[in-house]
């Protein structure tokens, strides 16, 4: 899949009949936008609430491509969350089944645009061209991510919840301000978040910044319905994409378990961004399979019908079958994809075995860019102190 601007012609806004879909097979929640059912059988567009029509025009070898990209993240968080199991990574925040959602919105992204994710877009940042050691090793300790978030348009992970959207916004703000906007060479900006941060005050601070200066950004919200044990439910009264109208931008809901939908949806909203259309809300409908990290426990608060309900409609196993009903691919393709799976989880795994141990006074290396008389204060005070324990008991 190439790693840009495969062909799409998602910005027409004909009106056409909108279909009734329940998003998530949930009675009750309003239409989302979809373009591969559950049972891999392909729409040829779908419609927004706005009128938008979206839909894609990929090549068979691009299809392809999505459903290696699908297994190949699912296979690498598999491995990233085994080696938390065995004491390797401190913690782990598995994307296990929002895989369509960050593959979709991320091949979506052009070259220029800027993506600022939470610490589980693992997918995007595969995306991106990013090595997928670099995130476990910042989940090992050894450092604190070691990308370069201006080489590959994507910033660094962010723990604390909701904080992104502000720093996005800011940097959406100054994409303005540069005159970076108004045509096909425009930069846009995306801020991924879940639908727990919705209830953070910074994600609302920035719908408002986004919204009243016009920001290119596009807040692009995974709703995995839980956020760590507390359901949607609990969260909003309305469906999450609903709220951007109350900040004066539009919002639409996405099948997050379609791949091509989540793509046709995302590159949209980029490119009336790079346009000068302003923000607006996409809620990527999706379900966490697994634990919110690998220090949770889902089965404290959640029923196991529930998550086999949503194992029907698995990202992988749609778009496989979608490859098999259009004669894309046979046993051999998906035989070769699940062997450069195996070897790239197994790559992963003896490259993080090798790391080595940082040396402890090294935190203080890339505090300021030039140091500081009190940094280097504490440095001198704490290699005492480490040099102090040598040739003792301790």
């Amino acid at each position: 899949m190439a790693k840009g601007d495969p062909g799409v012609t998602a910005r027409s806004r004909r009106a056409a009949p909108r279909s009734k879909r329940a998003a998530g097979g949930r009675v009750g929640d309003p239409e989302l936008v979809q373009l591969l059912t559950p049972e891999g059988d392909r729409i040829e567009s779908a419609v927004g609430p706005d009128g938008t029509e979206y839909r894609v025009d990929f090549t068979d070898e691009e299809y392809r491509g999505l459903y290696r990209d699908l297994v190949l993240v699912r296979k690498l968080d598999a491995e990233a969350t085994a080696l938390q199991r065995q004491g390797e990574l401190g913690l782990w925040a598995s994307l296990l089944g929002q895989e369509a959602a960050q593959v979709g919105s991320g091949r979506a992204l052009r070259t220029q645009d800027m993506a600022f994710p939470t610490y589980r877009e693992h997918g995007v940042l595969y995306c991106r061209g990013i090595d997928p050691i670099m995130p476990l090793s910042l989940f090992r300790g050894v450092d604190q991510g070691g990308w370069d978030p201006n080489e590959f348009k994507f910033n660094m992970y962010t723990i604390v919840i909701g904080a992104q959207t502000l720093h996005a916004t800011g940097y959406a703000m100054g994409v303005n301000i540069d005159g970076r906007t108004g045509s096909d060479d425009g930069e846009a900006v995306i801020a991924y978040f879940g639908d727990g941060a919705t209830s953070q005050g910074d994600v609302n601070e920035a719908f408002v910044w986004a919204g009243v200066f016009n920001a290119p950004l596009v807040f692009f919200c995974q709703n995995n319905q839980y956020a760590i044990s507390q359901p949607l439910e609990k969260q909003t009264r309305i469906p999450l994409y609903q709220r951007a109208a109350g900040f004066g931008f539009p919002g639409v809901r996405v099948d997050g378990n379609d791949v091509l939908a989540s793509y046709a949806v995302t590159r949209t909203a980029l490119d009336n961004a790079r346009h000068g259309q302003g923000p607006s809300l996409i809620e990527a409908y999706t379900y966490r399979m697994g634990a919110h990290t690998t220090s949770d426990d889902p089965t404290r608060y959640r029923i196991a019908s529930e998550v086999e309900s949503w194992q029907a409609k698995d990202p992988i196993a749609r778009m496989k079958a979608f490859l098999v009903k259009q004669q894309l691919a046979d046993d051999t393709f998906f035989a070769e994809v699940d062997e450069q799976a195996r070897r790239e989880a197994v790559d992963l795994r003896e490259r993080v075995l090798a790391m080595p141990d940082p040396e402890p006074v090294s935190m203080f290396d890339h505090v300021y860019p030039n140091g500081s008389p009190l940094l280097d204060q504490q440095r001198a005070q704490f290699s005492r102190y480490m040099e102090s324990f040598e040739g003792s008991a301790h």
